[in-house]
């Protein structure tokens, strides 16, 4: 007889093994809206684990336009883009995304995962060349794995092991595929270098600002805005999963590229579009990136005084640049267990353990809205101290 294809799942102990120990961090029930403060299985927390940045995801004109948008076409568009489930919302906020990072058309898939996916994959075809920073995030490499192309790493923000990558396959079209703002460790891609090695070697460069948008640059337009070479970047994606306060995700790029992914992304053609009360939050939120620049300064206030106070604390918190702010705790174990000290504090965090990081550099993962109050704050710097000291993990 062969083998039970069930029989990893009836081995598999570890999720188990953390509920019996009381540490397990996941689908833990949040009953209310996602602000600084929820109420998490029925109890408050001071939230510092959202991707909720500027703090949209309760704005009266977001939760406005979602009924509105909801009211107007329902609950749902009940097929694929391609088919019946394209709306004039959706062709809405897709030029309106355009026009906000300048590029020439912008196409709306139902989630930033599916934008990887579709526009990756059906970007790189057989004999052609992905080349991922080890850090790119999970969807990236799905989206490469899903093409035919070859996949490449080079080691994080190494732009000498990236050349050495880009020259190794020379003569082969190549895609340099990294995230903007790295979504663990809250660092910056070196776009400018990227984009200098792109241009010597005529190769094309895709950004994920998902971490990025309407977070970092002067308006919000991400990476490319902050250095100033927004333009050339070849493709751009973005989720609306976090600081566009919905769910969703953007690829733009020049039109015939655009058109391209359009008519090839598997993830588009085979999948139902956007309720229209995600994409009517999506057109509201787009709205107030540009219309109150005070969240955007606010956030980066607030990062700024959080970073300096967590290394003032004696925690190592990498080489984040973004309201994404890791403190690097060591093994899993003692990150599952200053999850739970938290948790039981007051502090609703996130721990990062393998493979999402290397073995012994495990996080909690910090990130912040523009809606903390400096009460909050406090109150997570006050504990954080607290259960630091109990680890003996502050230098």
């Amino acid at each position: 007889m062969g083998s039970d294809v069930f029989e990893k799942c009836f081995n598999f102990k570890a999720a188990n093994d953390l509920r019996i120990k009381g540490f397990y961090p996941y689908f833990h029930k949040v009953g209310s809206v996602q602000g600084p403060e929820v109420m998490v299985d029925g109890e408050k927390k001071v939230v510092v684990c959202s991707n909720n940045y500027l703090g949209l995801a309760n704005h009266p004109k977001v939760i406005e336009a979602s009924i509105a948008a909801m009211k107007k076409y329902g609950t749902s568009c009940t097929g694929s883009r391609f088919l019946n489930g394209t709306n004039d919302l959706h062709e809405k906020v897709e030029r309106k995304f355009a026009k906000f990072v300048s590029k020439e058309e912008a196409i709306l898939f139902t989630t930033g995962h599916h934008s990887n996916l579709g526009a990756i994959s059906s970007l790189v075809g057989r004999n052609e060349i992905l080349i991922t920073d080890k850090l790119d995030h999970a969807s990236i490499i799905d989206g490469c794995h899903l093409s035919f192309g070859e996949m490449v790493r080079f080691r994080h923000n190494d732009m000498f092991d990236l050349e050495r990558q880009i020259v190794r396959y020379k003569g082969k079209g190549i895609l340099i595929v990294v995230d903007g703002v790295f979504s663990m460790e809250g660092d910056i891609a070196n776009l400018p270098e990227i984009l200098r090695l792109a241009k010597k070697y005529t190769v094309r460069v895709f950004v994920d600002e998902a971490h990025s948008l309407g977070v970092i640059g002067e308006t919000g337009k991400g990476i490319g805005e902050y250095f100033n070479i927004g333009d050339d970047i070849d493709v751009l994606m973005a989720t609306a999963s976090k600081s566009l306060a919905s769910i969703g995700g953007f690829i733009a790029s020049k039109a015939e590229v655009v058109d391209y992914i359009r008519h090839n992304a598997r993830t588009m053609i085979f999948t139902a579009s956007l309720p229209p009360a995600c994409v009517g939050a999506i057109d509201a939120a787009l709205d107030l990136v540009v219309a109150e620049p005070e969240r955007r300064a606010r956030l980066m206030k607030i990062s700024k005084k959080m970073k300096s106070a967590f290394q003032a604390m004696g925690y190592d918190t990498g080489h984040s640049q973004s309201p994404v702010i890791p403190l690097f705790v060591g093994s899993d174990l003692i990150a599952f267990k200053m999850w739970r000290m938290l948790f039981d504090e007051g502090v609703f965090a996130s721990p990062v353990v393998t493979p999402a990081v290397q073995e012994g550099r495990s996080i909690i993962r910090t990130s912040y809205m523009a809606t903390h109050s400096d009460d909050n704050l406090d109150f997570i710097l006050e504990k954080f101290e607290k259960v630091g000291k109990q680890f003996n993990i502050l230098a």
